[in-house]
C-alpha cells in the first residue's frame, strides 16, 4: 500500500486542460487494458485535490464512464460528485450510466452509482434517483443498504418534503431492525441527521426498537456505537425499571478506547439518571463515570480541553462523579493555558471542606508561575475559594496578603478585587487588612481593581482615619476615569459624608464630586446617580443614610452556579461543540433543532419542576397574501407540487400520515412516576432548583469572571409537543 502512495505522489503536479484531454483521446485508440486512461484520470483527480479546475474537462471524462473497470469508475465518479452540480446543462448525459449501475451485478458498483447521484442535488438527478434509491433500501447486499440508507440523508436535505412524500422516512424507519448492525447504524445516522433539523420529521424510540438498538451495540463500529448510543436520547422512558435496565447495558461502553463513545455513553447515562429512582444505581453509575474522564485527561492537550469542557457540566449536575479526584485537575507545568484555565476552573468546582488545603497550596504555587493571565486566574481562584469554604477563608487570607506583599502590580490588582468580595462574604471579619490594601493604592491603575479599592475605602470610611485624604486623592482625576471608577467614587465619597459630615474637607468634597457628575457628565446612569444621592442629601439625610448605609446582601457562591434548566439542556448535548461553546446548537447553527427532557410518567420530580419546554417551528403555508399594494412576486419553478394546488404544505404531511401508527410509536406502559431523589436537596447537587425559562448559556468570557457560565435567554424556537409518532 505505502508502495502505491508512493508511486501515486508523481501525479500530483498541475497540468494543463489541453494536455489532459489530448490524453483521454489518445487512451481510446490502444488501451486494451485501460492503464491509459488510468493514468490520465489519476493525474486529473489529483489537480482536483490540489485545488485546479477541472470542470472544463466534463465531456471528455464521463466518456469513461463506461469502462468496467471500479478503479476507473470511481474516479468518474468522484469527478462527478466535484462538478456535476455546476454542469446542470450536461449532467443527463450521465444518468443512462448512473441508471445501469444501478443494477450492476457488482454491489460495489450499485453502491457508488447510487451515492453519487445522492450528492447531486439536481431535479433530474433526483428524479431518476428515487425509483433507484428504493430499490437500494431493500438491496440483498448490507453494503448497498447502508449506502442508500445515508443517501436518504443526503436526499432529504436537497428536498424535504419530496422525499417525505417519496416514503423514504418509512423505509429508514424499517431499516431499525435489520440484521446487519451497520446497516442499522447508517439508518440511525440518517434519521438523526433528519430529526436534528428544525423542518425535519421527529425521530422517537420506542422500548422495544431501543432494545433492539442496543443489541446492534457490540457489533458496531465506533462510528455507528455513536450514532446508536446517541438516538437513545430519542427514547423517553415511561417506567423506573425500563431507564435503569438500559443504563445498566449501556454502561459497559464506559470501558471503550474512544473517547467519542466514552463522552457519547456518558451523555446517555446523565440523560436516562433523570428517569430514574433506584439511588443505589445512581451513585453506583456515577462512581463509574469518574475514571473513565479522568482517563481522558491523558490524551493530547485538544482532547484534554474537550473532556475538561464536559466535565465542568457534568460536575455541576453530579459533583459525586469527581469529587475525589481533584488532584487529576492540578496543572502540569506543560499544558496549554488554554487547558491550565479549564483545569482551575474545575479544582474550584471541586474545591470543598475536605481538599481545601490542598487545592489552595497548588493556587499559591500557580500565583507565582510566569504566564499573566494565569497568574491573575489563580489570586481571583483564591479569594472564591474563600467565599466558597468558610473553614479555609482564613488561610486564603493569609495568602492574599502574602501576594500582596509581593508588590507585583497585577498579583496586587486581583487581590484587591478578591477581598473587597470576602469583605462582602463575612462582614466584620476582616477588616484589619484594610491598612495593607491602603499601602498599595498608588499600585491600582486598572479600573476594576480601582473600583474595588474605592468601595472598600467608602464602606469602611468610619474605620480609616484618613479616608478623606485618600478619596480626595482618588477624586482628583474623577473626570477622566472611566464610568465603573466614577460611579464607585460618586457612592463612596457620599458614604464618606455620611460617616463624616460635620467635616468640611468632606462637605467640599461631596460638592465638587456631586457638582462635576450633574454637569460635566454626559453618563446617563451617572448623571442620574449624581442628582438622587444629592437630592436625598438635601431633603432629609438620615433617610440618605439608611439607604446608601443599608445592610449589603451577602456573597454566596450560588452566582457561580449555571441554571439547572439550562444545564439539563446542556449536558443533552455532551460531547459535541455545544458542549465546549456552552451554548446549545440551535444558538450557532442555522436550522438545528433543539433538545430538552421531556415530561414522562419516569421523569424526576426536581428535573420536572425545571423542565424547559421547546416549541417546534411550524412550516408556513407556500403562498403568502399580503393586504395592500405592491408588485406580484411572480412563482419559483422549483415550487413543491403541494403549493400548486394551492394546499399548504403541513396539511399535506397531516392528511398523509394521519392513520401510521408504527413500531416507533412511544409504547403507552402505564409507569410508576415519583421522584428519584437525585436533586439538589439530597447532596448529590450542591444547589437549590430553581425554576427555568428556557435559559442558554453564555459562551463570552468563559473562564473570565466569577460567573463563568451566565444563563441567557433562548432565541428562537426549537421542538416540542405531545410527539406520539416518528412522523409529524
Amino acid at each position: 500500500m505505502s508502495t502505491q502512495q508512493g508511486q501515486d505522489a508523481k501525479f500530483f503536479q498541475r497540468g494543463k486542460i489541453e494536455e489532459f484531454r489530448a490524453e483521454l483521446q489518445a487512451a481510446e485508440a490502444k488501451d486494451k487494458k485501460h492503464q491509459k486512461r488510468k493514468t490520465v484520470l489519476k493525474k486529473i483527480v489529483a489537480n482536483i485535490t490540489m485545488g485546479n479546475d477541472m470542470s472544463p474537462l466534463f465531456h471528455d471524462v464521463i466518456q469513461c464512464i463506461g469502462t468496467p473497470l471500479l478503479e476507473i469508475k470511481k474516479m468518474v465518479y468522484l469527478f462527478l460528485v466535484s462538478y456535476g452540480r455546476s454542469k446542470p446543462d450536461q449532467i443527463h448525459l450521465v444518468i443512462p450510466s448512473f441508471l445501469q449501475d444501478c443494477n450492476d451485478r457488482n454491489p460495489l458498483i450499485r453502491a457508488l452509482a447510487i451515492r453519487t447521484m445522492s450528492y447531486i442535488p439536481i431535479p433530474v438527478v433526483t428524479e431518476a434517483l428515487s425509483d433507484q434509491l428504493r430499490h437500494c433500501l431493500k438491496d440483498r447486499d448490507p453494503y448497498v443498504r447502508k449506502t442508500a440508507a445515508i443517501c436518504v440523508a443526503k436526499v432529504y436535505t436537497a428536498d424535504p418534503r419530496k422525499a417525505e412524500r417519496k416514503g423514504f422516512v418509512e423505509l429508514l424507519r424499517d431499516m431499525l431492525i435489520d440484521e446487519n448492525a451497520t446497516v442499522v447504524a447508517n439508518a440511525v445516522a440518517a434519521l438523526s441527521e433528519i430529526g436534528d433539523r428544525q423542518d425535519g420529521v421527529i425521530f422517537k424510540l420506542n422500548l422495544t426498537i431501543a432494545n433492539k438498538l442496543l443489541g446492534a451495540l457490540g457489533e458496531s463500529s465506533e462510528w455507528g456505537q455513536i450514532y446508536i448510543l446517541d438516538s437513545l436520547l430519542r427514547y423517553v422512558p415511561e417506567q423506573h425499571a425500563d431507564a435503569e435496565m438500559m443504563a445498566e447495558r449501556v454502561i459497559v461502553q464506559l470501558q471503550h478506547a474512544n473517547s467519542a463513545v466514552v463522552l457519547t455513553t456518558i451523555k446517555a447515562l446523565l440523560y436516562l439518571m433523570n428517569y430514574m429512582s433506584d439511588r443505589r444505581l445512581i451513585d453506583y453509575i456515577c462512581r463509574k463515570m469518574g475514571p473513565p474522564l479522568v482517563t481522558l485527561l491523558s490524551s493530547g492537550p485538544e482532547v484534554q480541553y474537550v473532556a475538561l469542557r464536559n466535565i465542568l457540566l457534568i460536575i455541576q449536575r453530579r459533583p459525586t462523579v469527581l469529587k475525589n479526584d481533584v488532584k487529576a485537575f492540578f496543572c502540569k507545568y506543560n499544558d496549554p493555558i488554554y487547558v491550565k484555565l479549564a483545569k482551575l476552573e474545575i479544582m474550584y468546582r471541586l474545591a470543598r471542606e475536605e481538599n481545601a488545603r490542598e487545592v489552595l497550596a497548588e493556587l499559591e504555587e500557580y500565583a507565582s508561575e510566569v504566564d499573566v493571565d494565569f497568574v491573575r486566574k489563580a489570586v481571583r481562584s483564591i479569594g472564591r475559594l474563600a467565599i466558597k469554604v468558610e473553614p479555609a477563608a482564613d488561610k486564603c487570607i493569609e495568602s492574599l496578603l502574602k501576594l500582596i506583599e509581593t508588590k507585583v502590580t497585577y498579583v496586587v490588582q486581583e487581590a484587591v478585587i478578591v477581598t473587597k468580595d470576602i469583605f462582602r462574604r463575612y462582614p466584620g471579619k476582616y477588616e484589619g487588612i484594610i491598612p495593607k490594601l491602603c499601602e498599595n493604592l498608588d499600585a491600582l491603575d486598572e479600573p476594576e481593581a480601582k473600583a474595588a479599592m474605592v468601595w472598600i475605602l467608602g464602606q469602611f470610611a468610619d474605620k480609616i482615619d484618613n479616608a478623606d485624604e485618600l478619596l480626595d486623592d482618588l477624586v482628583y482625576s474623577f473626570l477622566d476615569e472611566p464610568a465603573d471608577v466614577q460611579l464607585a467614587l460618586l457612592t463612596a465619597v457620599v458614604k464618606l459624608f455620611i460617616y463624616k459630615s460635620q467635616s468640611e474637607v468632606t462637605k467640599a468634597l461631596v460638592h465638587k464630586v456631586l457638582k462635576w457628575a450633574t454637569e460635566d457628565i454626559d453618563n446617563p446612569d451617572l448623571r442620574d446617580r449624581g442628582f438622587m444621592y444629592w437630592r436625598m442629601l438635601a431633603m432629609n439625610p438620615a433617610v440618605a443614610a439608611e439607604i446608601v448605609l443599608a445592610d449589603k446582601p451577602a456573597i454566596t457562591t450560588d452566582s457561580d452556579r449555571m441554571d439547572r434548566g439550562a444545564l439539563d439542556q446542556l449536558l443533552l448535548h455532551t460531547g459535541t461543540l455545544g458542549s465546549i461553546y456552552h451554548k446549545n446548537p440551535e444558538t450557532f447553527i442555522r436550522n438545528a433543532a433543539g433538545r430538552a427532557l421531556i415530561d414522562s410518567p419516569a421523569l424526576n420530580a426536581n428535573s420536572r419542576a425545571v423542565l424547559v419546554t421547546l416549541a417546534r417551528p411550524q412550516l408556513p403555508p407556500m403562498t403568502i397574501s399580503v393586504s395592500g399594494p405592491g408588485p406580484v412576486e411572480p412563482t419559483r419553478p422549483s415550487q413543491p407540487s403541494g403549493a400548486a394546488n394551492n394546499v399548504p404544505l403541513p396539511t399535506i404531511m397531516e392528511s398523509s400520515r394521519s392513520d401510521e401508527r408504527d413500531l416507533l410509536d412511544v409504547e403507552g406502559d402505564d409507569g410508576a412516576g415519583g421522584d428519584s431523589g437525585d436533586g439538589y436537596p439530597d447532596g448529590d447537587d450542591d444547589g437549590p432548583v430553581t425554576k427555568a425559562a428556557d435559559p442558554y448559556a453564555s459562551l463570552g468570557g468563559a473562564f473570565g469572571g466569577y460567573v463563568t457560565d451566565v444563563p441567557q435567554p433562548v432565541v428562537g424556537g426549537g421542538r416540542g409537543g405531545d410527539l406520539d409518532d416518528l412522523l409529524f
